[in-house]
């Protein structure tokens, strides 16, 4: 098992403040991409509001770096030549919390 993070990054540093209608279609497919795989190949995902420039972190459990790979250019984000491109970064160790230990967020 290898662990990655996911770093997306969005094609202008004024988004989502701008987010076109075809991009909020792109983006609620990613979600559903991202959330369809989540507790198997995906261990945790979500928006990131860097003052610099917001973006997308995904932690991705999988066999290898050919594995993240495919998963995230399979992101419909990614297919749909928007611009939306990942960064990805082996991590060599993760230790995460039991879920008992994890508070109660709000679903978004």
């Amino acid at each position: 098992m290898a662990f990655f993070l996911c770093r997306l990054v969005a094609p202008r540093a004024t988004f989502p403040g701008d987010m076109t209608p075809r991009e909020g279609e792109a983006m609620r497919a990613h979600v559903a991409h991202w959330h369809g795989a989540l507790g198997r190949t995906v261990l945790a995902f979500g928006p990131v509001l860097d003052p610099a420039g917001a973006w997308g972190l995904g932690l991705l459990a999988v066999a290898d770096a050919a594995e993240a790979q495919a998963f995230t250019q399979a992101d419909p984000v990614v297919a749909a030549g928007l611009g939306f491109r990942y960064e990805i970064h082996p991590m060599p160790q993760l230790s995460l919390a039991p879920a008992a230990a994890i508070p109660s967020v709000p679903a978004h």
